[in-house]
């Protein structure tokens, strides 16, 4: 591959010679238009137009010094230090005033300070595409280039100039460091901080020992080429052990948990930090290191150009720790969801089942607030308050409603595929295991609340018309809710991914408010609350904050859960759309209650059509919710599981030579032979 050049060279000179005061940057911008590849992904056409690119400038006379003098001339015709202190970095204006100000200026765009050197990066690296490209470019080719470039010792006041700037951009990020060092929710995170010098203090107090003494030998002198440059060892240490605390609080998040604002602290700290060691490594290290730290410096910036506005990466910048603290408190809870053995599979069943009852009641209570007739808003009140409450209920006499597991056993298995070791066909075969368990689980669950919820939803309405002589609900009204569950001629499969939805927003809602309850230390504020220390003796408050830090997500996540459930059909009414919910254990429930008061004996039909209908809209609500949450659980954790083929044959084998094992516990704990899979899978 060629690339002609050598017309921008002789421009570029023709400039030089000219002295003139502004240099066009239109000849820059082309020099990269012409080297970009056509498709900036492919690694072959980056590496092959970036060599062709290095040999253009071998085999013309002069260009190497020519494009030196060009570029660093053009460079020192703007401000620099923002650049360096400033793009790629979090702003110190927090999270919330970021996200308001990405999406104000997506309505109103912010004004462009062209004196500054950011504008010169966004003219010359003017397409979004252009991350990807400089990305793939390897060390070795920006030490090759530079090389080339930095020959000779000519545009020493430009290079003196560039060195001011960033010692300046160093002596703003170390400031910065001290200060995010000092914050109380830094502190509260890391308490050793006060006990202990504080590195990020001590940091600041090296890196400005560094510049005097770099001051003092380079910007005072005019041979810049003799000067050994001072030691910046000392300063690069006191970095890494910023970067270790840092590092201990993103672990010990497991442990105390995680805000928001503690998340953007951690994350711009971690920015300030690589940038202060790249800059230092550019103005110190040898040659080949300092090269690096240009070529990584030059991909910061152009990704953090197309970045620094965009709402999306801000979200996903901040939103990891968040949510991998939101799905481990959800995997915590989803491991006690999976049964292995028959004791856990019988005490699923019996855990379904109370639930069934209380199920089959809040279907009840539902059809009787329908009959009042009230305003929308207090409809929905009333319907979230059922659904809200019971859902607690459930929860506090440790009843299991089977939908809510799937939110919980995908974080569970999301955690296992990360923590997973030894070979692929041995962790294909552990979470092959790991699913039959939970699709026995969720069998028998489901199983335990249709089973109990149909007959005792019968029962309540045999009490009714025998204690109030008068039915349930009149004909028409059970007409329409046996239509609600038919899935060709109504929209119950759509409303049932709704719920599924619901379930999946409840989960990570739960996640929130566990991980929440240790970070804002809720147990033993309630513990030393004052004034209900006056009226409950302390040994039973004890025990109340325990129970109420260990429970929160779940009894936060049944709530919300519920408002969800019961203001969509509202919502949908004020809206105008056609939005609902429907949910299984409810489903079972209107089921059997609208066949006993439909008028006469109903069709076997209409039995089957309107039972298919509740066993979609389980299935669904599953696998929504289910799906939802492996993928937040997943990219949480940074895991990219490529397995999924082998792993699904893998089932789908089982399922067909052991279907029992699905729908039964076996005599033995389950174990998929990783030998036999290792011939099939074996790569």
């Amino acid at each position: 591959m060629h690339i002609k050049l050598n017309d921008l060279f002789l421009e570029m000179q023709e400039q030089l010679d000219q002295n003139q005061a502004v240099l066009d940057d239109a000849l820059l911008i082309e020099l990269v238009d012409r080297i970009r590849p056509n498709d900036t992904r492919n690694q072959d056409e980056v590496q092959a137009k970036f060599n062709a690119f290095v040999q253009a400038i071998l085999i013309t006379p002069d260009a190497a010094s020519t494009l030196q003098s060009f570029v660093l001339k053009l460079i020192s015709q703007y401000k620099q230090t923002s650049l360096y202190a400033d793009t790629g970095i979090l702003s110190l204006e927090g999270f919330w005033n970021q996200i308001f100000q990405r999406l104000g200026s997506h309505f109103l765009p912010l004004i462009s300070d062209e004196s500054q050197l950011q504008e010169l990066v966004r003219r010359v690296f003017h397409q979004y595409s252009d991350q990807y490209w400089l990305d793939s470019i390897e060390d070795k080719q920006w030490q090759q280039l530079f090389r080339l470039l930095n020959q000779g010792h000519s545009n020493q006041e430009e290079k003196r100039l560039i060195r001011s700037e960033i010692i300046k951009a160093i002596t703003v990020l170390s400031y910065r460091v001290s200060g995010i060092g000092l914050y109380p929710e830094f502190i509260n995170a890391h308490p050793e901080l006060t006990e202990y010098e504080s590195p990020f203090l001590v940091q600041n107090r090296e890196i400005n020992d560094f510049i005097q003494q770099y001051k003092q030998r380079h910007l005072n002198d005019n041979n810049l080429v003799a000067i050994i440059p001072p030691d910046a060892a000392q300063a690069l240490v006191m970095l890494e052990q910023c970067k270790d605390v840092t590092a201990k609080i993103r672990r010990s998040t497991k442990r105390i948990g995680v805000s928001i604002s503690l998340t953007y602290l951690l994350s711009l700290l971690e920015q300030c930090l690589e940038r202060i060691e790249i800059l230092i490594n550019f103005i110190v290290e040898k040659d080949d290191v300092r090269y690096n730290s240009l070529g990584w410096l030059l991909n910061d910036i152009t990704t953090a150009i197309y970045s620094e506005r965009s709402v999306r990466s801000l979200l996903v910048t901040n939103s990891e720790l968040i949510a991998l603290q939101v799905t481990e408190n959800a995997s915590k809870t989803g491991e006690h969801y999976v049964s292995t053995d028959k004791s856990g599979f019988f005490g699923m069943y019996k855990s379904a089942a109370g639930a069934g009852v209380i199920i089959a009641t809040m279907a009840t209570l539902k059809v009787l607030m329908a009959r009042a007739s009230l305003a929308p808003l207090m409809q929905a009140f009333s319907y979230s308050m059922n659904y809200s409450l019971g859902f607690m209920l459930i929860h506090v006499l440790h009843f299991t409603v089977a939908t809510k597991q799937p939110a919980m056993t995908a974080a569970a298995l999301a955690s296992t595929v990360q923590h997973q070791k030894g070979s692929k066909t041995a962790q294909i075969a552990e979470l092959a295991a790991l699913i039959i368990n939970i699709i026995r689980t969720q069998f028998v669950a489901i199983l335990g609340n249709i089973s109990i919820a149909i007959p005792v939803a019968a029962i309540i309405v045999m009490f009714w018309d025998f204690t109030l002589h008068e039915p349930l609900m009149n004909h028409y009204k059970a007409t329409k809710t046996l239509h609600d569950l038919n899935p060709f001629t109504s929209l119950a499969v759509p409303h049932a991914a709704i719920a599924g939805v619901c379930l999946f927003f409840s989960g990570l809602l739960a996640g929130y408010f566990d991980n929440m309850a240790v970070y804002r230390k809720v147990g033993p504020r309630i513990q030393a609350h004052p004034q209900l220390r006056k009226y409950i003796k302390q040994e039973r408050l004890d025990k109340f904050a325990q129970y109420i830090e260990r429970n929160l997500g779940a009894l936060a996540g049944n709530f919300l859960f519920g408002i969800m459930l019961g203001s969509m059909g509202t919502l949908g009414y004020i809206l105008g759309l056609p939005l609902d919910i429907r949910h299984i254990a409810f489903a079972s429930a209107n089921f059997i209650q609208g066949l006993m008061l439909i008028n006469g004996t109903p069709e076997i039909g209409l039995i089957i059509v309107s039972f298919l209908g509740v066993l979609l809209i389980g299935l669904t609500n599953l696998f929504v919710s289910f799906t939802l949450t492996i993928i937040v659980a997943l990219r949480a954790r940074r895991v990219r599981f490529e397995q999924w083929n082998p792993l699904a044959k893998l089932v789908l084998t089982h399922f067909l030579t052991r279907p029992t094992d699905f729908f039964w516990p076996p005599k033995n704990k389950l174990e998929i032979e990783e030998k036999q899979e290792s011939k099939k899978y074996h790569h």
